[in-house]
């Protein structure tokens, strides 16, 4: 469960930057986004009950020659006698084209202590390659202290990069079935996030009924195995892309994440 509220809480900051200003920055370098702050709230739904379940906060600043970005999340003080999720992702990337530069993942969930990081190298033409090391603490016990090399062809990027990748998708000019795929590292294996586009659809929120592209995410890795449910977004087709619902399945129940404020 913990595996599928963590990837909703991170699709939906995926959609939370307006899709203009990505796209500008894919196209000609040098354009700044501005620092921002977004709030959501994790929902557990199930039948009659919608209850939040926890919340998570992303960060953009600007440093001397780099954007610096960060993601908190954490659970409600209910879901912490279930199951206590602490995590943070840290991510640094050029101000040129979000190219990843270093992603550092500090995870405390339930009697588990993961601490992953991933450094860059871009020296040789064509291929990125993954430096990562992942140590896994159980009840304070050192039980993994690992590192792996990961490559990928051209481009590939993590949780925290992948936000803005993802705004550069032309959602308005693609037809349903439409995909992009792109590789992700992290410090325990590499994956493939498809992206499908599967048309518009009415959809009921604060704004009332209104038009949004509905997407759905799946996550591949060893040779197209699925590594995690399937996960549906709702994306207003207005300027500012908002997310107007995001949604994935529990064994019991479904998770949804919302824009906060």
């Amino acid at each position: 469960m913990r595996s599928v509220i963590f990837r909703i809480i991170l699709i939906a900051l995926l959609l939370g930057m307006p899709a203009a200003a990505a796209a500008r920055n894919h196209e000609r370098s040098g354009v700044t986004l501005p620092a921002e702050t977004l709030h959501y709230n994790v929902m557990f739904k199930w039948g009659l009950i919608n209850k939040k379940a926890g919340e998570a906060t992303l960060s953009l600043q600007h440093g001397p020659d780099m954007y610096h970005a960060r993601l908190t999340a954490h659970s409600a003080p209910w879901a912490d006698r279930i199951y206590k999720v602490r995590d943070t992702l840290i991510g640094r990337m050029t101000y040129e084209n979000f190219t990843p530069l270093y992603y550092e993942k500090i995870a405390h969930e339930g009697n588990e202590h993961k601490h992953d990081v991933v450094a860059y190298d871009y020296s040789e033409a064509g291929t990125v390659r993954g430096i990562c090391t992942r140590r896994v603490f159980k009840r304070d016990v050192l039980h993994i202290d690992e590192q792996r090399e990961m490559t990928a062809e051209n481009r590939a990027v993590d949780m925290l990069t992948s936000f803005y990748y993802m705004r550069s998708l032309p959602f308005q000019d693609w037809t349903p079935g439409q995909t992009e795929s792109i590789d992700i590292f992290s410090g325990k294996q590499k994956e493939l996030l498809t992206i499908r586009y599967l048309g518009i659809d009415n959809v009921e929120s604060v704004r009332g009924e209104s038009p949004a592209y509905h997407v759905r995410f799946i996550f591949t890795s060893g040779g197209g195995r699925k590594s995690s449910d399937d996960m549906d977004a709702w994306i207003a087709t207005s300027a500012d892309r908002t997310p107007l619902k995001l949604e994935g399945k529990l064994p019991v129940g479904k998770v949804r994440c919302v824009l906060a404020r």
